[in-house]
């Protein structure tokens, strides 16, 4: 799809197009949209990201995923702005659960298969997703993203588009054009300045750090080593046993697990300066691993698996260690993924997570808009009772001072 809009500045003419794949746009005008700040960069956007998704055929084929991704250009050819765009023919890989609208569009005679998805596949991770640089346009430019992924959306005949875990600020925008605003929430930690996990624990109740340390304790009892592995250090073989766990841990939740054996090979190829492996070694053997990446600020938990079943190792691997890596490194923040109300306990605090809705039909529309109302005041009093409910003695993002013979 191809489209003309007026406007002012060098887009007066500027044209949306609809492209099968991320191969399709240069990877530099890409990330030059993506991410402009390297203090912000969110690995997940990044041309390479997207690409070792189409190129593994985690996405594309028969996957339900098809790569329809937008791309605003002016009338030199410029790339003003792109989003990562899928026409969707199941709600798996989400993370923004909308069965229910699809079940009572359908029971009322409608077809909500396919719909439109801005998102990064199998990724719940907030960030921006119409993604335009800074400048005196950007809001311009965002909002042409959006019109015209509701005109893909009518075009095609297609029920709706969805702009999931997308940023607060975007969501307040896009709700000003008419999208429909759900809300929901995560946990994330927040590094108050640590300088060591002795300190972030000096921050919780006495009996919550009591806790954590014997968990700990506990996880590591049975000779169990943790190793830290990253950039070029990650070889074939790291992968193949990361794969085994992922495999373990999507078999069992999802019935089919979303990603492919090469879709790791290819993320190691081309983004290993962004990967961490967190292995778990006993008896020289590893039995337990989890993947994160690392951007700007903040190190991301995505992927977690083990051969062996050990007390509370899943919490050492996934969570505790991420927060070691994060003081180590000095990061502000580490985003452990969906869903687990576990991790309030383990300092986690919930967080707002953002999504908005295009719906083509207006009597469905009303519909959903109705159910929203309820929702987003449900959702609000929900993460303020989680958030009365943490552990910390005192506020998780006050400042801790170091001890004076540190820096």
């Amino acid at each position: 799809m191809s489209r003309t809009r007026g406007g002012s500045g060098p887009d007066t003419k500027a044209v949306i197009k609809v492209l099968p794949s991320i191969d399709d746009v240069p990877a530099a005008a890409w990330d030059a949209c993506a991410a402009p700040d390297p203090a912000t960069l969110n690995p997940f956007l990044l041309h390479a990201f997207l690409k070792a998704l189409e190129t593994s055929g985690s996405v594309g084929g028969r996957s339900g995923w098809v790569p329809q991704h937008l791309v605003l250009e002016n009338a030199a050819g410029d790339v003003l702005g792109v989003a990562p765009a899928y026409a969707k023919t199941h709600s798996q890989g989400e993370y923004i659960f909308d069965h229910g609208w699809a079940d009572a569009f359908e029971r009322a005679g409608g077809n909500y298969y396919p719909k439109l998805q801005l998102a990064v596949p199998f990724t719940p991770v907030p960030g921006r997703r119409l993604l335009v640089p800074e400048g005196p346009d950007a809001e311009h430019h965002e909002a042409l993203l959006a019109g015209g992924a509701a005109e893909l959306t009518r075009r095609q005949g297609w029920s709706s588009a969805h702009v999931t875990f997308m940023s607060e600020g975007e969501w307040q925008r896009l709700g000003a054009l008419g999208y429909l605003q759900r809300t929901g929430k995560q946990y994330h930690w927040a590094n108050a300045g640590y300088t060591t996990y002795d300190d972030f624990l000096g921050t919780l109740a006495s009996r919550k750090r009591k806790a954590l340390r014997k968990e700990r304790t506990q996880a590591l009892s049975p000779g169990i080593e943790i190793e830290w592995i990253g950039g070029e250090d990650i070889t074939e073989a790291h992968w193949d046993a990361f794969y085994a766990f992922y495999m373990d841990t999507g078999s069992r939740k999802w019935g089919r697990p979303y990603l492919n054996r090469r879709f790791f090979s290819l993320l190691g190829e081309s983004m290993a300066d962004k990967c961490l492996l967190v292995m778990a070694k006993r008896a020289g053997r590893t039995i337990a691993g989890a993947l994160n990446m690392v951007g700007g600020d903040c190190i991301y938990g995505r992927y977690w698996g083990c051969t062996e079943n050990h007390p509370s190792l899943h919490f050492e691997v996934c969570y505790h260690q991420a927060i070691d890596y994060a003081i180590a490194h000095k990061l502000s923040r580490v985003e452990a993924g969906a869903q687990g109300d576990h991790k309030l306990a383990r300092g986690y605090a919930p967080v707002a997570v953002y999504s908005a809705h295009y719906i083509a039909d207006a009597g469905f529309r009303r519909a959903v808009d109705r159910f929203l109302v309820d929702e987003r005041l449900q959702m609000e009093e929900i993460r303020e009772a989680l958030a009365g409910a943490t552990p910390f003695r005192r506020g998780p993002l006050q400042q801790v001072e170091a001890p004076e013979e540190q820096d």
